[in-house]
């Protein structure tokens, strides 16, 4: 199903097509009196007498069309009217009359840009992944919306449109299975971006060795498939400027290796690429709006699969920074492809900050499940900006602790440290520690666990289950709340 969205100036009109309109939080109509029939009228009003108001949003079915009122509280944030939006889709994604008009006159002034992000929570919504579906649906839902609040700068509908863009996909990446995206193809995919304008270098397996990236290459060296480190620039502004940096986890598929997955928790590893795939979408975001930063994105591609020629537990592996890991567990493989990127991002580009995103631990959704993304960081700035941007577009983080008294807990006897915690407990913890003994020049620094929020089995405010594309949303308005 596709969805066609027209902006027009025109006053409603009679018309057949379902109609949506605003009123305020009381379920007030006298506002909307002028646009329907007095029949229409009179019947609304009946049955406002027995609706039930803590709904947002109230449908009522005439003989052939729908008429759905949205209501609009005072001081609404731009993620509720994104969910409203989100929420009038789930009444639009049925029945036969596939016509909707949406009538602007009278929402207040006062909300700046209702009707972009309205709209912007429901295309959001509407995102489905079919495309292995051998029977597709060719049904068209038309969206006409009228009135003079309707006014979108185009610098306004190109960040909307870029947005959702960027975020559909990195939910493209991640809903991909992994015997079509596997490193090589994944490889690929990312230089198909140079159109928008990005510079990407891609590190093929001999580029790897040849500088010492081995905790990333030890991970894939038990897949016929290839590993890469691949790194996409964006230079929106015309100095030198330190660009932020973006780092994400890509492991295309995960089997754990010889520590072996269960089963039932390895159906689901074609999403562990999802915080690389939040850093690919974030920068074709970036790339399409123009944005006026310098940016770089560094994702590590990795496929961790059991082999002759895999990982073993017990083995020793020399990191890009020189610090030797003791591989104890082949299963807790995320971090060693991030300390890898992280050394090498912040020797290579110097950058003013460094965020990484990787569905990293299940010790997160132990804690925090699918309503809050981790958050481990080494500065309060970047963490108090993080956390504030989150929660204007409802990608919410919750900062947990870092201490130095967690590094005995990793420490090796025969090495510089082991890649897990046997002692127990402080899973999260101890592998955002693990990350941060690779930041080698006190670079401010931003871990983000998203094990919890990169696929979602119900769905969820603005997305219909599967991949959520969480971090694009987030990222682009700390970008530009803060750095732009």
């Amino acid at each position: 199903m596709s969805i066609k969205i027209s902006l027009k100036k025109s006053k409603l009109g009679k018309t057949n097509a379902n109609l949506v309109l605003f009123v305020d939080d009381k379920f007030n109509i006298s506002s909307i009196k002028k646009f329907i029939s007095n029949l229409e009228y009179s019947y609304i009003s009946d049955l406002l007498k027995t609706s039930d108001f803590k709904k947002k949003l109230l449908v009522f079915n005439l003989p052939k069309k729908k008429i759905i009122l949205v209501s609009i509280k005072k001081n609404i944030k731009n993620s509720e009217i994104e969910s409203l939006g989100a929420e009038l889709y789930g009444q639009i994604n049925f029945g036969k009359n596939s016509q909707y008009v949406i009538n602007t006159e009278n929402v207040i002034d006062s909300y700046k840009n209702f009707i972009g992000y309205f709209l912007h929570g429901l295309k959001l919504k509407s995102y489905e992944f079919k495309k292995y579906k051998s029977k597709k649906e060719t049904r068209l839902i038309t969206i006409n919306v009228l009135g003079r609040k309707n006014n979108l700068s185009n610098l306004d509908q190109m960040k909307f449109k870029a947005l959702e863009q960027g975020t559909f996909y990195a939910r493209d990446l991640v809903s991909e299975p992994g015997n079509v995206l596997h490193p090589d193809e994944y490889a690929k995919r990312i230089k198909s971006l140079k159109k928008y304008g990005l510079k990407i270098n891609i590190y093929d397996q001999k580029k790897l060795k040849k500088i010492g990236m081995n905790a990333l290459l030890g991970v894939g060296q038990g897949s016929i498939r290839g590993s890469y480190l691949v790194t996409m620039e964006w230079n929106g502004v015309r100095n030198s400027s330190k660009p932020l940096a973006f780092i994400g986890k890509g492991v295309c598929f995960d089997t754990g290796g010889y520590s072996l997955k269960p089963a039932k928790f390895m159906e689901d590893m074609t999403y562990d690429m999802a915080g690389s795939a939040a850093v690919v979408g974030l920068m074709k975001n970036l790339a399409l709006r123009k944005a006026k930063i310098n940016a770089v994105g560094v994702v590590g591609l990795v496929e961790n699969m059991v082999s002759g020629n895999a990982q073993r537990p017990g083995d020793i592996v020399k990191s890009y920074s020189g610090k030797t890991i003791e591989i104890l567990n082949t299963d807790a493989e995320g971090r060693l492809v991030l300390a890898d990127a992280i050394t090498f991002t912040e020797k290579k580009f110097k950058p003013k900050f460094m965020i990484d995103l990787a569905t990293l631990t299940g010790a997160i959704i132990v804690s925090l499940g699918s309503e809050y993304a981790g958050l481990f960081s080494n500065d309060d700035k970047l963490s108090k900006e993080l956390i504030k941007a989150g929660e204007k577009v409802e990608e919410k983080l919750w900062r947990m602790p870092l201490n130095k008294n967690f590094d005995k807990l990793i420490d090796s006897k025969n090495a510089d440290m082991q890649n897990i915690n046997y002692v127990g407990g402080a899973g999260s913890t101890t592998a955002a520690q693990f990350l941060q003994r690779f930041i080698l020049n006190k670079t401010p620094w931003a871990h983000l666990d998203i094990a919890g929020m990169a696929f979602s089995k119900y769905g969820g405010a603005l997305n219909s289950g599967g991949a959520t594309g969480y971090g694009v949303r987030l990222l682009n308005q700390l970008i530009e709340d803060y750095y732009e």
